[in-house]
Formats: C-alpha cells, structure tokens, sequence
C-alpha cells in the first residue's frame, strides 16, 4: 500500500482538530500527524489513543537507567580504586563506603541527566534535517494543521471526513 496523496487540513481550535483525530482513527486511517502553535492536551491524547502509545512518555526510564547506571559505576570506580591501591591507614577497612556516597550521588546525578537529555533527543527525534511535510506556517502562528498521509482512492473520504469534522480549508498535494 504506498500513500501517494498527503492532505493538509486547517482548523480554528485544538478540539476540532481533536475531533477530526478521533474520526481519522475511528475511520482505520493512522498515517497523520498534527501541527499546532502551543502543546495542547487535547491533541497530545487524541494522538496517543489512536496510535496506541502510552499518555506518559518513556523519558523517565531513560532517566531511571541512566541514573542506576550512574551509581553502579560510581561503586565499581570507588570501590576498584580502593582495592587496587590500597592504603590500609590506622586499620580501617580498605573500601569504606560512607565516603563514596558523595561520588555515588554526584555520577548518579549526572548521568541520569545526560541520560535523560539523550533520551529526550532521541524520543523527539531530533534535530529534524527536513522539514514536515505539509507544515505550513500559519500552523505555527494561529491554526492548527491535520496532515493526512493516504492512497488516492481514500483521499476524498478522507476529506469529506475532515470537513465534517470543522476542517477550514482542505488542500491536497501529490507526496
């Protein structure tokens, strides 16, 4: 099945545009993406209950991960270090812990942090080298855009669709 039509929709408000999602997706059609000037709510949930995602990101398991990776770390640093080189001072043991901890919050710290900027990265898909297609640039100063990615003989269902739906203006390009 190649999609060979992309249909670009502008609408006034997010909950219309929310509205032609949940059509789109009650409709079997998954291959669109939204494109609005401020993260809306709406949006973000329409577009996740038709693609099947999850409402909460994946970011904190990347975070999480990076941060017991951190702390693992900061152990085998410590604690190898002590045993490699090891200064037996007024019979102390040779790897005491309650002075890593410091090391072992500070690499946990950071990276989690670096861990959690990748992921974000990574998860945003960024940075974009080409721009979206269908993007127009009023649908970053006041509107909302639908671009719909589909086969030529669903492109007028897919229009009729977004009309009914409070679509302004319905435009199609050959992809």
């Amino acid at each position: 099945m190649s999609n060979d039509v992309t249909v670009i929709s502008t609408f006034g408000s997010d909950d219309e545009c929310a509205h032609a999602m949940e059509a789109l997706h009650a409709a079997h059609l998954r291959d669109f993406h939204a494109i609005s000037p401020f993260p809306s709510e709406k949006i973000i949930e329409a577009y996740s209950e038709s693609n099947n995602l999850p409402a909460k990101s994946f970011l904190r398991w990347w975070v999480l991960v990076g941060g017991i990776t951190g702390f693992l770390s900061a152990i085998a640093l410590t604690v190898g270090t002590s045993w490699e080189w090891n200064l037996n001072v007024g019979g102390r043991p040779i790897a005491s812990i309650p002075p890593y901890i410091v090391i072992m919050f500070e690499l946990m710290i950071l990276i989690g942090g670096i861990s959690g900027v990748t992921g974000f990265f990574v998860l945003s898909r960024l940075p974009a080298f080409e721009s979206t297609p269908g993007y127009r640039s009023r649908f970053g100063a006041d509107k909302f855009g639908l671009v719909v990615q589909c086969n030529e003989n669903e492109v007028s269902k897919v229009e009729s669709l977004l009309r009914d739906a409070g679509a302004e203006d319905v435009a199609r390009e050959a992809a």
